[in-house]
C-alpha cells in the first residue's frame, strides 16, 4: 500500500532571510512545518554562521531548484585578518595569528582586483561537496583530510566597503560554486597575514534579493492568507527561458510526454516555458527539427 503524504499539496517559493546559528535544512524545515507542506528543498546550502537569502522551494516548486542553483550569488562578508581557523571562519579552532602588516589602498585594491575573473579555488574540508559518497565536513570533524580538486569559478566584482581594525568589509559577486571562506584565506595569504570570515550574509541570488525575503518570525506572524501571497509561483526562477502558449490538443500531448510542433522557427535552442490557458506545463527542450520535446513537467 502507498504511503500517505504528510502535509499539503502547496507549490511556491519563500525567499527566507535565514538567521544566524541555524543549518540551511533546519531553516528548510522550519518553514515546511509552518506552510504543512508535503515537500520542500532549498537552493544552496548557507553556513551556520551565514546569513541572508536562502530561497525555499515548496512542491512542484522544488523541480525548479535545479535551475536555481547554477545562479550567480552576491554576498557581504566581514574578514578578520591576522587569524586563521580550522573551518575558514570565527566558529572554527584558531590554527595560527599573525600581526597586520601596514596595507596601503592601493595595495588592498591590487589584492582584491587579482582575484577578479575567473580563478581556481579549492573547496574547503568544511564544505558539503561530498567525495566518494561522504560530506567533506563529516571527514573533516573525524580528523580526515583528503585530497580535493581545484574548480575554475568567477569573481565579478569585489567591493571593499570598509577596512579598519583588521576587518575588512567586502561585498563579493561570484558565480556557483563560490566559497567565501576560500577567498577569505587566499585574499588574508596574500596581504601576508591570513584571514577568516567574521561574518557572511547573501544578498542575491540570481534574480532574487534579500529585499524581498522574510525572516522566518516574520513568517509565524503572518495569517495563513498572508503567508500564501508571499510565495512566488513555481516558474518565477525560469523566466530566462522563453514561453510558448500552447493548444488544448497539444497541452495533451505534453503532459503524456510527446513531441509538439514549435513556434520559434530556429530563432530559439535550449529550455522553453509551455503554458496552456495561463497554467504552468513545464519545461520542453527546443529541438533541430523543429519540435520541442517535454523535459520536466509540473502537475500544478
Amino acid at each position: 500500500m502507498a504511503r500517505r503524504k504528510k502535509g499539503r499539496d502547496i507549490h511556491g517559493i519563500v525567499l527566507l532571510d535565514k538567521r544566524q546559528g541555524v543549518s540551511s535544512n533546519k531553516a528548510l524545515q522550519e518553514v515546511k512545518r509552518l506552510y504543512n507542506a508535503n515537500k520542500a528543498g532549498h537552493t544552496g546550502s548557507l553556513d551556520p554562521l551565514a546569513t541572508g537569502l536562502l530561497p525555499i522551494c515548496l512542491g512542484e516548486a522544488t523541480k525548479a531548484s535545479a535551475y536555481m542553483l547554477a545562479d550567480d550569488k552576491q554576498y557581504q562578508t566581514v574578514i578578520q585578518l591576522g587569524l586563521m581557523t580550522d573551518t575558514g571562519d570565527i566558529e572554527g579552532a584558531v590554527i595560527e595569528e599573525k600581526v597586520v602588516p601596514d596595507i596601503s589602498q592601493e595595495q588592498l585594491e591590487a589584492c582584491l582586483s587579482s582575484f577578479v575573473g575567473e580563478i581556481e579555488q579549492v573547496p574547503p574540508m568544511y564544505s558539503a561537496l561530498k567525495i566518494k559518497g561522504k560530506k567533506l565536513y563529516e571527514l573533516a570533524r573525524a580528523g580526515i583530510t583528503v585530497e580535493r580538486k581545484a574548480r575554475n569559478i568567477t569573481i565579478y566584482a569585489i567591493t571593499c566597503i570598509d577596512f579598519k581594525e583588521n576587518l575588512l568589509t567586502l561585498e563579493v559577486r561570484c558565480s556557483k560554486g563560490t566559497y567565501i571562506r576560500t577567498l577569505a584565506e587566499d585574499i588574508g595569504h596574500k596581504l601576508g597575514c591570513g584571514g577568516t570570515v567574521k561574518a557572511l550574509r547573501r544578498t542575491t541570488a540570481g534574480q532574487f534579493s534579500l529585499t524581498s525575503a522574510y525572516t522566518i518570525e516574520a513568517l509565524q506572524s503572518m495569517t495563513p492568507e498572508t503567508a500564501m501571497h508571499i510565495m512566488l509561483a513555481v516558474d518565477q526562477p525560469l523566466q530566462v527561458f522563453p514561453a510558448m502558449h500552447v493548444s488544448q490538443f497539444e497541452a495533451d500531448l505534453v503532459r503524456q510526454g510527446q513531441k509538439i510542433a514549435s513556434q520559434f522557427s530556429g530563432e530559439h535552442q535550449g529550455m522553453c516555458r509551455l503554458y496552456h490557458d495561463k497554467q504552468f506545463l513545464g519545461l520542453g527542450e527546443i529541438l533541430m527539427d523543429d519540435k520541442i520535446q517535454p523535459r520536466k513537467l509540473f502537475k500544478l
